[in-house]
C-alpha cells in the first residue's frame, strides 16, 4: 500500500496517522484559508495564482504571515511531497494556512502554519466528462456576499449542504443562489453558461469564488477571441443557454448535460478543454 506524506508547517509526517495538533483552530473554528491545486506531471500547476490567492485570503481573515511564504517556497515543499509519496504523474494537493492553536473565538494570536497534503489523481491531464452533468439549484441556503466570498476559507458547509441535496436527489451537483436569485456557483465549481458563441460568468463583485481556473479559462477564452462577460446569472439565463460548463482547479472543465427539463450540448467545452491541455503542455515542456 502506498504512503502518502503531509508536511505540517515543515514537520513531514505520513499520511497514514494524526497529523494535526490538539486545538487547531482549522478543525474547531474553520479558522484557515487553503487552495486545491492539480498536478500534472509530478509538478502542481499555476501556483503563484494559487498562492496570491491564499495571501490575499490570509491577508482577509488578519493571518500574520511569514515573509517566506511565497509561491517557491511553497512550490519546493509540495514537490518534496509528491517525491516522497512517489507521484510521478497525476496528483493533487491541498495547501493551508491556519491561525496557530490557542484562544476561543478570539485568538490568542494571529500568527498562522501551514499545512500540506498530497494525494494521487488517476488522469494526467484535464479530460472532459464523457456524460453531462445533471443539476438543479439548491433551495435551503442562500450565499451572503462579503469580503470573504472570494476566497477559499475553511467555513464550507453551505457547500458540503449543497453537495449532500445534490446527492440525495439523484443529481451530480447544484447551483447555489444569492438572496437575489442569481445564480453564483455550484457546491465545488464556478459557473460558466454559452449563448451564440460567447461566455457569460458571474462577476467577483456578486461574491462568487475567484477560482483560479475560472481565471485561466477566461484569458484562455479572450486569448482565441471568444468574448467573455462578467454579469448576473439569473435562472432564466440558465435556460436559454446553448450550453453550461463548470471550472475548479482540479478537474478542469465538466459540461452540463441537464437543468431541469433542459438538454445542452459540450461544444464549447470540448474545445476549452483541448486549449487548456495544449496550454500545460507548452508550460510543463511535453
Amino acid at each position: 500500500m502506498a504512503i502518502f506524506y503531509v508536511n505540517n508547517n515543515g514537520t513531514v509526517l505520513t499520511g497514514d496517522a494524526p497529523t494535526i495538533q490538539p486545538g487547531n483552530r482549522a478543525y474547531l473554528y474553520g479558522d484557515g484559508v487553503f487552495e486545491s491545486i492539480r498536478v500534472i506531471e509530478g509538478s502542481p500547476l499555476n501556483m503563484e495564482n494559487h498562492t496570491k490567492r491564499l495571501l490575499e485570503g490570509a491577508k482577509a481573515i488578519k493571518l500574520r504571515v511569514p515573509n517566506n511564504f511565497n509561491t517557491a517556497f511553497f512550490e519546493e515543499k509540495i514537490k518534496e511531497l509528491l517525491y516522497r509519496s512517489s507521484i510521478k504523474q497525476g496528483g493533487r494537493c491541498r495547501l493551508s494556512l491556519d491561525r496557530v492553536t490557542g484562544g476561543a473565538y478570539l485568538p490568542d494570536s494571529n500568527e498562522c502554519n501551514y499545512y500540506i497534503e498530497v494525494y494521487p489523481y488517476d488522469i494526467n491531464h484535464f479530460e472532459l466528462n464523457a456524460k453531462g452533468l445533471e443539476i438543479d439549484i439548491y433551495q435551503d441556503i442562500k450565499l451572503q456576499k462579503n469580503f470573504l466570498s472570494n476566497y477559499k476559507t475553511k467555513a464550507g458547509l453551505p457547500y458540503v449542504m449543497a453537495a449532500i441535496s445534490a446527492q440525495e436527489k439523484g443529481l451530480d451537483d447544484l447551483f447555489l443562489a444569492n438572496d437575489r436569485g442569481n445564480i453564483l456557483e455550484t457546491s465545488s465549481c464556478n459557473i460558466f453558461v454559452v449563448s451564440n458563441g460567447v461566455l457569460y460568468t458571474p462577476g467577483l463583485d456578486e461574491g462568487c469564488l475567484a477560482g483560479t481556473m475560472r481565471m485561466q479559462i477566461i484569458n484562455l477564452a479572450l486569448a482565441h477571441g471568444i468574448k467573455v462577460y462578467e454579469c448576473a446569472i439569473l435562472p432564466q439565463n440558465l435556460l436559454a443557454a446553448d450550453e453550461i460548463f463548470i471550472t475548479n482547479a482540479i478537474r478542469g472543465i465538466n459540461w452540463i448535460g441537464g437543468y431541469r427539463t433542459k438538454k445542452f450540448y459540450n461544444n464549447m467545452s470540448r474545445k476549452l478543454v483541448v486549449l487548456l491541455n495544449e496550454y500545460w503542455e507548452k508550460e510543463l515542456g511535453l
